[in-house]
C-alpha cells in the first residue's frame, strides 16, 4: 500500500519545468526542503492558508514516499508534514491532478487516487 504525500504548486510553474529533470519548487532555494503533507484534506487546508490569494490554476503532486530518493523527514511532532530534503525524483510522482477552488479562492480537497483496483483514501 502506497504512503502518499501531497504537494501543491502553480500549474503554470509545474508545466514549464523540464519533465526529464527532478522537480524542485521555487521556495526550495529559500527553505531547503520541499513541503508535502499527508492527507488530501490537509493539502487543501495548507494551500488555502498560504496561497488563497495566489491566482491561477494549481495542481497537486501525488508522491509515493517509498520511491523518493532524497531524504524525507517529519519535522512536526504530529508527523503529518513530511519534508523532502532535496530534489524530488520524477518516478516518485505517481499522479498530477488539478485542484479545484471555491469562488472565494479556497482550495478544495483534491480527488482521491485510484491505482490498479484499490482506492487510497486518507482525509
Amino acid at each position: 500500500q502506497m504512503r502518499l504525500a501531497y504537494h501543491g504548486t502553480p500549474k503554470q510553474y509545474f508545466d514549464a519545468l523540464d519533465p526529464s529533470r527532478p522537480y524542485v519548487p521555487e521556495p526550495f532555494a529559500r527553505e531547503g526542503f520541499i513541503h508535502t503533507t499527508e492527507g488530501r484534506e490537509a493539502v487543501a487546508i495548507t494551500l488555502t492558508k498560504y496561497y488563497k490569494a495566489s491566482p491561477g490554476p494549481w495542481v497537486v503532486l501525488y508522491i509515493d514516499q517509498d520511491k523518493v530518493t532524497s531524504p524525507v523527514r517529519y519535522d512536526d511532532p504530529a508527523e503529518v508534514f513530511p519534508h523532502i530534503y532535496g530534489p524530488l525524483n520524477r518516478e516518485a510522482i505517481v499522479a498530477v491532478k488539478d485542484i479545484a477552488r471555491a469562488p472565494d479562492g479556497t482550495f478544495l480537497k483534491p480527488p482521491d487516487l485510484v491505482v490498479s483496483g484499490f482506492s487510497r483514501t486518507k482525509p
